[in-house]
């Protein structure tokens, strides 16, 4: 079902001064910055050999980064894994007894459908199920 470690996403509070560090002092490049409005986050991609970086800061209070800083700090908030038939990945996974807290794709930063399981079923991790 999985083919790669698609991303690790990384929850922080100034995506501009997180981006001086991971570009300045780690040597990464930036594919852009993008803001999806439905998760109220502006993130950014830094790609690494066959995976990426991706820099989330939330753009709303009430937004699941806020939440997730708020509760943790900044640090690592999920790891997402490339499937190739989201639906189906998403299926599977429920038919193994994984709590889903996405029954259905939906659509994250560059186009990405995607779905997230909940850590109370993957002992702890966010993953996330990502069809590019």
């Amino acid at each position: 079902m999985v083919n790669k470690v698609d991303h690790i996403g990384i929850a922080v509070k100034d995506l501009q001064e997180t981006l001086k560090f991971y570009e300045g002092v780690l040597g990464l490049k930036s594919a852009g910055t993008e803001t999806v409005e439905e998760q109220k986050v502006k993130v950014a991609f830094l790609p690494i050999g066959d995976t990426e970086v991706e820099l989330l800061e939330s753009t709303s209070e009430d937004g699941p980064i806020a939440k997730y800083i708020e509760k943790n700090g900044e640090g690592v908030q999920h790891i997402a894994f490339k499937v190739d038939d989201i639906e189906a990945a998403i299926a599977e996974m429920k038919e193994k007894g994984i709590r889903m807290i996405d029954e259905k794709p939906r659509y994250g930063a560059g186009g990405a459908k995607i779905a997230f399981c909940h850590p109370k079923s993957t002992h702890g991790v966010l993953i996330e199920l990502c069809q590019r």
